[in-house]
C-alpha cells in the first residue's frame, strides 16, 4: 500500500502538537485574517512556530490562504506569501486564481493545494489546476466514489488526492455559502462565517382556501434546523478509501476543541494503521464507538457511496453526547501526581478516561483523591472558573504532557 496522509485541522498551535501527538502526519492552519476561520487562534508568529515545530518532528503543514480576496486584500496576500517562501510550509491551500497567481509569484518554491472551495468534481478539472501548477487537488465532498475511484485511475502519477472523510458538511457547495453573508453581514468567503445554516428557523405555509393565512410547521417548540446537515464520516468506508490510493485524508474542525481533536484523530490514526495492517480483519463498529462519544451531530456518508442519499440533514440542531465531557489536559507532574488544566467541574468518585495516543480503547478510572494545584491539600471537588485552572491526582498509568482525560457520566 502507498503511504497515506492522515491530515487535522489545528485551529492553534496548542491544538496542532495535539493533532501531532494523537497520530496527524499533517495539519492544516492559517492565519485568522487570510483562512476561512478568523476566529481561529492561530497569528503569524504561532503560524511560524507551527511550521518549526512539525519540521523538527518530520511532521508537515500546509497553510491556508483560501479566501476569495477583494483587491483591497492582495497587498496582504502578497506579504504572506513572501512569509511562506521563507517559511517553506509543505503546501498552501488557495481557492481564487488572483490568490493562485500571486503565490506562483511570490512563493514559488511552495506547493499550491487547490482549495475544496474550488469545488473540484472532474477529471477535467484536476488537470486543469495540475497544468496551471497545483500539485494537490482537494475534491469536493459532494462527489461519490466512483468518480473518485475514476479519477485516481486516470489522473497524472504525480497529482495528489485529497478528500474529506470526517467534519461539518455546510449547506452550500463545499462550502461556498452566501447565506451568512446575506442573513448577517459575516462573508462565510472571507472566513466569517456565522453558521446561519445552523440556527433553528420556523416555517410557514400559506393555507391554500385563506390567502394571506399561515400555518406554522414545526418539529419542536424551537423549530427545525432545516438547513443544518450532519457530521461526515466515513470509517466504515476507510478500506475503499485506503484501496483507491487516496493521498490525505483530511479531518475538519478547525474550530473544534483539543478534546475533539485528540479524539477524532486517534481513532482515525488507528483504524488506518490497523487496516494497512491486517485488511481483512477490519471491523468498523469499534471506531464508530469511540466516535459516538464524542461527535457534536448525527452522522452521515452523504453522497460517498450513494449520490440519492436522503439522510444528510440535521433537523433538531446538535446532538452532543452528555455522557462525556472534556475532562482536562496534562501538563505536567509533580512527583507521583499528575497535574492537569481542568476543563469540566470534576470531583471525588468521578468516572474518568484516558485518551491515550495510537490507542483505541482508553484507561477508565475513578478520581479516588484530588488535590489543589497551589495550596496542595486535599479537596473534594473543583469547578473551571478561571483559565489555566490545574488541580492534581494520581492517574493509574503514566500520562505524558498533552495527553487528555474525558469524564463519563453514566
Amino acid at each position: 500500500m502507498k503511504e497515506l496522509e492522515l491530515l487535522a485541522p489545528a485551529g492553534s498551535f496548542e491544538k496542532a502538537k495535539i493533532a501531532y501527538l494523537y497520530g496527524a502526519d499533517a495539519v492544516y492552519c492559517g492565519t485568522s485574517s487570510l483562512s476561512l476561520r478568523t476566529r481561529a487562534d492561530m497569528q503569524d508568529n504561532d503560524l511560524e512556530e507551527t511550521i518549526k515545530y512539525a519540521h523538527s518532528i518530520q511532521k508537515k503543514v500546509y497553510v491556508t490562504l483560501n479566501i476569495f480576496a477583494w483587491d483591497e486584500k492582495y497587498e496582504e496576500i502578497i506579504e504572506m506569501a513572501k512569509k511562506l517562501e521563507e517559511l517553506k510550509p509543505d503546501g498552501i491551500i488557495a481557492a481564487d486564481g488572483g490568490v493562485i497567481e500571486v503565490l506562483k509569484k511570490y512563493a514559488p518554491s511552495v506547493p499550491i493545494n487547490i482549495s475544496t472551495q474550488a469545488n473540484i468534481v472532474s477529471l477535467h478539472s484536476c488537470n486543469f489546476w495540475y497544468n496551471n501548477g497545483a500539485k494537490r487537488m482537494i475534491m469536493a465532498r459532494e462527489m461519490n466514489k466512483e468518480q473518485l475511484r475514476y479519477i485516481m485511475e486516470n489522473k497524472p502519477k504525480e497529482m495528489e488526492i485529497e478528500i474529506f472523510v470526517h467534519g461539518a458538511i455546510c449547506f452550500a457547495y463545499s462550502g461556498r455559502c452566501f447565506l451568512s453573508d446575506f442573513l448577517s453581514c459575516r462573508s462565510a468567503n472571507l472566513g466569517d462565517c456565522a453558521q446561519s445554516c445552523r440556527w433553528s428557523y420556523n416555517l410557514y405555509a400559506e393555507e391554500k382556501n385563506n390567502p394571506g393565512q399561515f400555518m406554522p410547521i414545526e418539529t419542536n417548540e424551537h423549530g427545525t434546523s432545516i438547513f443544518s446537515s450532519k457530521d461526515l464520516c466515513l470509517i466504515k468506508e476507510i478500506p475503499e478509501i485506503i484501496e483507491m490510493g487516496v493521498d490525505s485524508l483530511k479531518i475538519e474542525g478547525r474550530l473544534k476543541t483539543e478534546y475533539y481533536l485528540a479524539s477524532i484523530v486517534n481513532v482515525y490514526r488507528n483504524a488506518i494503521d490497523d487496516y494497512r495492517k491486517d485488511p481483512l480483519n477490519y471491523r468498523y463498529e469499534k471506531y464508530l464507538k469511540e466516535i459516538e462519544k464524542i461527535k457534536t451531530r448525527e452522522l452521515t456518508t452523504f453522497y460517498f457511496n450513494d449520490r440519492k442519499n436522503m439522510d444528510i440533514q440535521e433537523y433538531d440542531g446538535h446532538q452532543y453526547n452528555e455522557k462525556y465531557q472534556f475532562g482536562g489536559k496534562i501538563v505536567g507532574h509533580d512527583g507521583e501526581k499528575t497535574i492537569i488544566d481542568i476543563r469540566n467541574r470534576l470531583q471525588v468518585g468521578d468516572t474518568m478516561e484516558i485518551i491515550v495516543p495510537h490507542q483505541l480503547e482508553p484507561i477508565e478510572f475513578k478520581i479516588e483523591k484530588m488535590w489543589d494545584f497551589d495550596t496542595n491539600e486535599e479537596i473534594e471537588k473543583i469547578n473551571p472558573g478561571v483559565k489555566n485552572q490545574k488541580v492534581k491526582m494520581i492517574l493509574p498509568i503514566k500520562c505524558d504532557k498533552d495527553w487528555i482525560i474525558r469524564r463519563f457520566k453514566g
